[in-house]
């Protein structure tokens, strides 16, 4: 896979939950994070004393964290009622020549930053809240 442009990695919400998908309007910075807990089943009789995991076991999260400007009213608002109403909603990731990532989320985080001398911006955080399905690109 060559190298590719940060903007063509999109954020994605279900505005409706009726599964039409819109692009998260004036998003500049995107980032995703899998992670999965180990169980630790070593007892006195693991070889060596080293430690054993359960294969398969632990849970998975998916988080997805994004940074930018406010720049469509439509997708602004639904993305404040979210969070204030705590509804876990369908989101995509884009991530071009790789796939897309599908899941439910919440938002867990919205913060707002201004400099005097620059526009207004904002932080989100999401947290997977169900399974996460990858979709290859074709």
């Amino acid at each position: 896979m060559s190298a590719q442009s940060g903007r063509d990695m999109l954020l994605k919400l279900d505005e409706t939950g009726a599964g039409a998908f819109a692009t998260v309007a004036g998003i500049r910075t995107r980032q995703m994070s899998f992670n999965a807990q180990s169980i630790d089943t070593t007892d006195s009789y693991s070889a060596g004393q080293w430690r054993e995991l359960l294969a398969g076991g632990g849970i998975r999260t998916a988080s997805i964290s994004g940074g930018g400007v406010f720049k469509d009213a439509t997708s602004d608002a639904r993305i404040r009622e979210l969070f204030f109403s705590g509804e876990l909603r369908n989101w995509q990731l884009i991530l071009p020549d790789f796939g897309t990532i599908e899941g439910q989320f919440q938002i867990t985080s919205l913060e707002f930053s201004a400099d005097h001398t620059s526009e207004v911006s904002f932080e989100i955080a999401l947290e997977s809240a169900g399974q996460i399905s990858f979709s290859a690109a074709a």
